[in-house]
């Protein structure tokens, strides 16, 4: 990736060509479009350079999922946000698919206070098969949350591991349990390094959050052995200053979170405020800007920083403006789909601020990670696309989730002919 040196003068003049001020309309009341649910038959869609694909439902009835992981069997496991971990047998072996009734038992209890305290992310580890591991995260209440308003909650992210025994975690064990902080109560997401090492996004959405103190992990990528131990070589471990299982800092709120299987450069995509969401690429020890750089505006639509990008700061990879909502993050290095080969695939939950139009970007990107080209898919679903993954079988598989139902569902998308 090419420092902010050597790409700020491009990329500063997009954004003030995008950030041209115009007066502020009125806001209409009812945004977006009705909400769609999902018909039991395929769609099928005509795409770019791949061409003809079929989207179908593997199992629907999921409230709110956001995390998605496979078993080296095809069987998938989907964390309910702030709720339950589920079990889907054959969701990606070909056979008749089927979400088991009872969740996952052993994780955190659902019935917390708020949605973003409780189950986050789920991973396997890459030796599943020995060692049956599974890892998440969640955000543990402060003491006394239901009674304190809002402004005084505090939680604390975690990351837990359990054995998989059918359908339940035994010998579950909080590995990394961050200090209580308020505002911290936000998503996060989980990769494994090709070395074993352990990746987890930590929230720091707040402009006045902590994402530029080294001293708190919050707003970070975070890096820990697979026993949750800090890695010898982490960027900090002799800085005082600093947390030693920060690896890079600057962030704000990160759905999204790949290891690229063939090189292993570490990707997040993380979430600007009105328009700024960015791929980056992370790297040891490296300031990604938050808040003090970004190319988003507020809510309001005034600018928040004088410039997108300075001294010291890491240039994002891919920007959208407006914004996309990023969920999630994968890196397409399958066979199935022979046109697509090395390209990224991130959720989006909207576009533009406008609720249920999410849709999957596929950005071409060449072997440095430099963006070629983008298309964005699955539009014409109208739903909130809340994580994507490649399973075991080389097909891509997302989580649709609907903020007013418990309807998401798992789709996988297959080449078909049109």
């Amino acid at each position: 990736m090419a420092s902010t040196h050597t790409t700020a003068a491009g990329i500063l003049a997009a954004w003030l060509t995008a950030a041209v001020a115009v007066p502020a309309a009125a806001q209409p009341v009812d945004l977006g479009v009705a909400p769609v649910v999902l018909r039991d038959e395929p769609y099928l869609f005509d795409t770019a350079e791949q061409h003809g694909i079929r989207v179908s439902v593997v199992v629907r009835g999921l409230a709110h999922p956001f995390g998605l992981a496979f078993l080296p069997n095809g069987d998938a496991l989907i964390t309910e946000r702030g709720k339950r971990l589920r079990l889907v047998r054959n969701a990606a072996n070909g056979g008749p698919a089927k979400l088991e009734p009872e969740p996952v038992a052993g994780t955190p209890p659902e019935g917390f206070v708020r949605p973003t305290i409780g189950l986050l992310d789920v991973a396997v580890h890459p030796r599943f098969a020995d060692n049956r591991f599974v890892y998440f995260t969640y955000n543990k209440p402060g003491e006394g949350e239901a009674s304190l308003p809002r402004p005084e909650r505090t939680s604390a992210l975690v990351l837990a591991r359990g054995v998989l025994d059918g359908n339940a975690l035994r010998q579950v064990e909080d590995l990394y349990v961050a200090p209580f902080a308020r505002g911290s109560a936000w998503a996060s997401r989980i990769a494994f390094g090709l070395d074993g090492t352990v990746y987890v996004t930590s929230p720091g959405p707040a402009v006045d959050g902590p994402s530029q103190d080294r001293g708190s992990p919050y707003g970070k990528v975070l890096r820990l052995s697979d026993d949750g131990g800090i890695p010898a070589d982490n960027p900090f471990v002799n800085d005082r200053s600093a947390r030693p299982e920060v690896f890079s800092l600057g962030h704000r709120d990160h759905h999204g979170l790949a290891v690229h299987p063939l090189t292993g450069a570490v990707l997040n995509a993380e979430h600007g405020p009105n328009g700024g969401d960015e791929v980056n690429l992370i790297l040891p020890g490296r300031n990604y800007g938050w808040p003090t750089h970004t190319f988003g505006r507020d809510y309001d639509g005034s600018r928040m920083t004088e410039s997108p990008v300075g001294d010291g700061i890491e240039a994002p990879l891919i920007v959208w403006l407006p914004s996309i909502a990023p969920s999630g993050l994968a890196v397409y290095t399958g066979d199935r789909f022979p046109a697509w080969k090395g390209n990224l695939f991130v959720s989006s939950a909207r576009i533009g601020e406008i609720p249920r139009t999410g849709g999957l970007e596929r950005v071409v990107v060449n072997e440095e990670l430099g963006e070629l080209r983008r298309e964005r898919l699955l539009t014409e679903l109208r739903q909130r696309i809340a994580n994507v993954r490649q399973g075991p079988d080389g097909l891509l598989y997302v989580l649709t989730d609907q903020l007013d139902s418990e309807d998401g569902a798992l789709l996988r998308i297959e080449p078909a002919p049109l």
